[in-house]
């Protein structure tokens, strides 16, 4: 018998027996996307209000996991606007979910005439997968693209002038080759085939299926639903309205749907969660640092990782002695090797202190992003984060020809044998080609000298895996570029490990959704927790570097920068 059913006086105040009302089915819609870190202006925080963050889905769905009211989990697939990096975090995070209760990814389609490769690898994740029978299968594998720009700028009368170290670091080919090179060639295709073994082999484990058989469906694709469903790649096929029916059928017709965060929410407001608040603040403490997007000297603006900011937040978090251990969230393709340089100092004097600091890799930790994370404890990245890229690359264009063809005079006045070293209007000499490739050699002996340091390897071992070779992370991993495969979670529970902490009863401190406009205040120092302001991004170069995005053209923002024009993985 149910005590909780009894009219006993008192019954509610007794922890544990209070009566139960609905039992719920959380809900997961990844239509709008997840919020990977707080958002770090206005205009952020405005597209992003309708999307939870990657943490609260997996603090709910952990919690819930246990939680005798919680009946099951629905996933709407949806679009899947994930990275895939991101979405295998969230794949993972369900999986664990579903080893103790019941859970159902559906979905409209896995693409229309698109890849639904993003969602797919989601989806397997769950015990159980329905499509719209309208729907499709799209698990065509990967398509990565390789654009050159040096064509085009010359006859705009633009001529580029890089150097580069070495035959793999192709960011320097998409603006000066005018051909794609066996290496650059080499290197992508092995990218893509790296996620497609990948990709197989999560398929086939997950959905019980034969690894050849998954590369015959692939094979076939784009598969109508009842192809998919003959191929045992989905269990059912049905319409949103049947999806919840047959929850209703299955796991009991008295439950009410909720949002996983907002379950989440309403747990952490209940009178037992405002005691374990009340212990939490007495816990030690695990502090997440962010290193988002291209790192570049300064404060930095709108998503740059800028140097002055970055080494701000670290500092702060070394001097609270209430923080035990760190973890460095890295999600960059590079930038400037000063900049990198600058991060990295402070990496290490944190772990100087004592602390254990560990890197988690999302989408891409490349060149100046992997220096960043090499000096850490650990690494832990995602199987396909684009990782490595230990090399170098620079030059400049020159536009004398084009300001030549519109009629544009001007006239180099300098003070200094090199003063015009880096201007665009003029070739380099012989001279100054030296300058440049004692530089370029002088930057990737550092690099590969201290890579070798951090990990723990050989020269001689490391420097055949740097010469800017972009390596996904199932393959960085094989090579001892990163310690282990997964996400967020799995790098906690190594630095806790590494601090002799139960990651289970740690504070990990909420970042403020805020947190942009608490850190509008002046700074009195280079110590203040403001001086880690962000700067929001403005004037026509946001909205170049936008529209340069748009079309798989990523702006270089320093010599460290991987390799550019990969397109979406669709």
């Amino acid at each position: 018998m149910d005590l909780r059913a009894l009219p006993i006086p008192g019954l509610r105040s007794i922890p544990g027996l209070a009566p139960r009302g609905p039992r719920a089915v959380l809900e997961l819609d990844l239509g709008h996307g997840l919020r990977t870190g707080p958002p770090r202006h206005p205009l952020e925080a405005l597209r992003a209000r309708h999307a939870p963050s990657l943490r609260a889905v997996g603090d709910g769905l952990r919690r819930a996991a246990a939680d005798d009211d919680v009946l099951g989990l629905l996933v709407h697939v949806g679009t899947c606007p994930l990275p895939l990096s991101v979405a295998d975090e969230v794949g993972a995070m369900i999986a664990d979910f579903s080893q103790d209760k019941p859970s159902i990814a559906w979905t409209a389609t896995f693409g229309e005439l698109t890849s639904g490769l993003n969602g797919y690898r989601l989806a397997v994740n769950a015990r159980e997968i329905w499509v719209q029978p309208s729907g499709a299968l799209g698990l065509t594998g990967v398509h990565l693209g390789i654009t050159l720009l040096r064509g085009g700028l010359e006859k705009l009368g633009i001529d580029p002038e890089f150097g580069q170290r070495h035959e793999y670091k192709s960011a320097a080919d998409q603006l000066a080759a005018t051909e794609v090179s066996q290496a650059n060639r080499e290197m992508v295709q092995r990218m893509a085939d790296a996620i497609v073994d990948d990709t197989v082999a999560r398929v086939a484990s997950r959905r019980s299926l034969d690894a050849a058989d998954v590369r015959a469906a692939m094979a076939r694709a784009p598969l109508s639903a009842a192809d998919a469903l003959e191929a045992g790649l989905v269990d059912r096929v049905g319409y949103r309205d049947e999806v919840y029916a047959h929850a209703r059928r299955t796991w009991t017709p008295a439950w009410e749907p909720t949002y996983v965060h907002r379950w989440a929410q309403a747990q952490q407001g209940s009178a037992s969660s405002r005691l374990g608040a009340l212990h939490q603040r007495h816990r030690p403490t695990v502090a997440v640092v962010d290193v988002t997007g291209p790192i570049v000297l300064g404060a930095g603006s709108g998503s740059q990782a800028g140097a002055d900011r970055i080494g701000a937040r670290l500092r702060e978090v070394g001097r609270d002695d209430e923080v035990k251990a760190v973890v460095l969230r890295v999600d960059s393709p590079g930038g400037s090797y000063v900049a990198s340089d600058a991060i990295r100092r402070e990496v290490l004097r944190l772990r100087e202190s004592g602390r254990p600091v560990v890197a988690t890799m999302g989408t891409a930790a490349a060149s100046g992003g992997y220096f960043v994370a090499m000096p850490c404890d650990e690494i832990v990245a995602q199987p396909t984060t684009l990782t490595g890229s230990i090399g170098v690359l620079a030059g400049k264009m020159v536009v004398a020809r084009l300001l030549d063809r519109v009629g544009i005079v001007t006239e180099a006045i300098d003070a200094g044998p090199r003063a015009g070293f880096l201007a665009p209007g003029r070739p380099f000499t012989d001279d100054e080609w030296q300058v440049l490739d004692a530089w370029l050699d002088e930057v990737y002996a550092d690099f590969t000298t201290k890579a070798a340091a951090d990990r723990g390897l050989d020269l001689a071992v490391l420097e055949p895996l740097a010469r800017g070779r972009v390596w996904v992370g199932v393959d960085a991993h094989e090579r001892g570029l990163v310690d282990h495969l997964g996400g967020t979670r799995l790098a906690l529970e190594r630095a806790c490990g590494l601090a002799g902490l139960d990651p289970d009863d740690v504070r990990l401190p909420s970042p403020s959704s805020l947190e942009w406009l608490q850190r509008l205040r002046p700074a009195e120092s280079s110590e203040s927790p403001a001086a880690a302001a962000v700067v929001v991004p403005t004037g026509p170069e946001a909205v170049l570097e936008r529209l340069a995005a748009s079309v798989g053209i990523a702006v270089p923002h320093g010599v460290l920068s991987m390799p550019l024009g990969l397109t979406s993985l669709g």
